[in-house]
């Protein structure tokens, strides 16, 4: 197991976890396993590896905004299923 030390019941507290006997000693061990896992991957020479976010490099695929002329409002309005005082009127949704 890591060096680093951990109490079990105190982790399983924070998860708002209750645990068996069994279930901690189970637990336990797992837990173990991780530490361990991490303890050899903080072992890798990582010198002059760039971090990355993703395996790929990704770039915006948002075209830039451009201004552009609209529709005139009445042939905006011309499909509303219902109109009011010139605005779209739509269903009330807040009590």
């Amino acid at each position: 197991m890591a060096d680093q030390t951990f109490d079990i019941e105190y982790v399983a507290n924070l998860a708002r976890l209750s645990l068996s006997d069994e279930e901690k000693q189970q637990l336990g061990s797992q837990l173990g396993q991780i530490l361990d896992y991490i303890d050899q991957l903080n072992e890798v020479d990582v010198e002059g590896v760039e971090a990355t976010a993703h395996p790929f490099p990704l770039v915006n695929v948002m075209r830039d905004d451009v201004i552009e002329g609209s529709l005139p409002h009445n042939e905006a309005m011309q499909n509303a299923p219902k109109k009011l005082n010139g605005l779209f009127q739509v269903p009330k949704i807040v009590e």
